[in-house]
């Protein structure tokens, strides 16, 4: 990634056409024999980008588990929060959520209004990211917290509309995401309707569990692809899924 930002990194990717993998690490599930595992792999298939955060927060280590990242991996670390607790200025970037699929003011603004102040007093680099739930056949703890309705799975041109206005209000990414532990990954007609409609950088996650399905949704048109909970039980799918994209 050299010394450019992670907005120019994805942007130029999304030009050439190239697709990303980034791996979610949760920090209550980052247990060091684990995250070993998860951070070996990772280096090995050099995979650049590292998502970090969660829903729930039920352990205070943030600082201690991201300089143990820094130690063992060149990934950079995206902060991926869900309130003004998950803030850390150790890391090199923080996906800014405004979550545009809901009418939750709290998550449209509020929490933003309160991490403002924070996140200027950081180096992080800030990415305005249009955050989308989309039903992944049961309910997810995204969605529980969120105090919102994911939206319905088969509804793309709900989907497409959100994402287009999202990126009219200026945001710069557009992250669709079933939920960790997702029964069902994001429909294909959905992400396409959405990668057709927009021209920011698209992020998808949720429920997606081994190459094929992260291929399907890559071909589709989603620009980085995220893997989770998959990777706390089978390490080993991040460089098989890292290869599958990079064959795109």
């Amino acid at each position: 990634m050299g010394n450019n930002t992670i907005h120019t990194y994805l942007r130029s990717m999304k030009q050439q056409g190239k697709k990303q993998l980034a791996v979610l690490i949760d920090p209550d599930h980052a247990h060091p024999e684990l995250l070993d595992r998860q951070l070996e792999t990772l280096e090995k298939a050099g995979v650049t980008l590292l998502f970090f955060g969660g829903s729930l927060l039920t352990r205070f280590e943030l600082e201690e588990r991201i300089a143990y990242i820094k130690q063992r991996t060149s990934a950079k670390i995206i902060l991926f929060p869900s309130s003004v607790q998950q803030i850390s200025p150790s890391a090199d970037a923080i996906l800014f959520l405004s979550l545009i699929s809901g009418r939750n003011p709290d998550l449209l603004i509020g929490q933003h209004v309160l991490a403002a102040p924070m996140l200027r007093q950081t180096n992080l680099e800030i990415l305005p990211t249009g955050y989308m739930l989309i039903d992944g056949g049961r309910p997810t703890t995204a969605s529980y917290i969120s105090g919102t309705l994911p939206l319905p799975a088969d509804k793309p041109d709900i989907a497409m509309c959100t994402a287009m206005a999202g990126e009219m209000l200026g945001l710069q990414h557009l992250y669709m995401d079933a939920g960790s532990g997702a029964q069902h990954a994001i429909n294909p007609e959905m992400i396409a309707a959405v990668s057709k409609h927009t021209s920011i950088p698209l992020i998808v996650g949720g429920g997606i569990r081994d190459a094929e399905a992260a291929v399907e949704r890559a071909e589709a048109g989603a620009d980085v692809i995220v893997i989770g909970n998959v990777t706390e039980k089978q390490p080993l799918i991040i460089g098989e899924i890292a290869e599958a994209l990079s064959k795109i």
